[in-house]
């Protein structure tokens, strides 16, 4: 069973590596020195929840990242569950599960209202893990992209 706890600054060289790692995923570039930077305003801004998940021999093999937004429509706060990575030794052995779970706890100790998430259409690993874990997919909005 993993352990999921908040990632502290001691954490930014395993995190670097795994964020690199998880662009890579996406077919983006390997920038080790980007995703150090990026991490490391995340860090100092304190404008993300970053929860990490350790293997049983304590070592650090995944992460979600939370950015929280809000609703106008809902007048709430809605956060966005922009990413999940787990490293591909540690698949299939419950980390992404017990971060997502813990994700959700943090939100609901936050008084969040909703979580919201997007993944590629052909991630069906993923897509299989968050509808097991409650989550529905979205048929009433189509998603847009502009690069300014």
């Amino acid at each position: 069973m993993s352990h999921v706890r908040a990632a502290v600054l001691n954490d930014l060289d395993v995190l670097t590596v795994l964020l690199d790692e998880y662009r890579q995923f996406y077919q983006q570039k390997s920038d080790p020195d980007g995703a150090r930077h990026f991490l490391s305003q995340r860090f100092g801004l304190g404008d993300a929840f970053i929860l990490v998940s350790e293997n049983a021999l304590g070592e650090v093999d995944g992460f979600v990242q939370l950015y929280p937004g809000l609703s106008t429509v809902g007048l709430n706060t809605r956060w966005t569950l922009n990413d999940l990575y787990v490293s591909p030794d540690s698949r299939g052995q419950g980390a992404g599960r017990a971060l997502m779970q813990a994700a959700a706890q943090l939100a609901r100790e936050h008084g969040v209202a909703r979580l919201v998430l997007m993944t590629q259409i052909t991630n069906e690993r993923a897509k299989g893990l968050y509808e097991s874990l409650g989550w529905q997919r979205n048929h009433e909005f189509y998603s847009y992209l502009l690069d300014v």
